[in-house]
């Protein structure tokens, strides 16, 4: 499954270059996995219920060209390949004239809420993955 979510860089996402700052593209993937989830009906609640959490990490990402003010953006997401506890969901952030400003390989583990450890990945999220 891949989502789509669109944005308009703000003026407070600007740094003293005249450019969006690096970690405010760490912002945007951010904002694209919470769609990626929403759109996959597995929102922070329901992941709650079924008694596990997501947490990234690592995230590594190219930065490939820089965007600026009023500039509209796609935050591109899709699953790549999930092993026993981790996952990994590929994102890219292009440009309306379709030029890739950034791309990330952002890896997750599922781990129980109550013990903080890892724990195998539901099927739930399992089955969104290519086999």
């Amino acid at each position: 499954m891949k989502t789509e979510l669109q944005l308009i860089v703000r003026p407070t996402e600007i740094d003293v270059n005249g450019h969006v700052n690096n970690a405010k593209y760490l912002e945007y993937l951010e904002w694209g996995r919470e769609e990626w989830y929403e759109a996959a009906d597995l929102p922070y609640n329901k992941l709650l219920q079924e008694e596990f959490q997501t947490v990234t990490v690592n995230i590594n990402i190219n930065y490939r060209k820089e965007c600026v003010q009023n500039e509209r953006l796609t935050v591109i997401t899709e699953p790549e390949k999930a092993g026993n506890s981790s996952y990994v969901l590929r994102q890219t952030i292009v440009s309306e004239t379709d030029i890739i400003c950034a791309d990330a390989a952002v890896t997750s583990v599922t781990i129980d809420p109550s013990s903080r450890k890892s724990k195998p990945l539901p099927e739930m999220l399992r089955k969104l993955f290519p086999a």
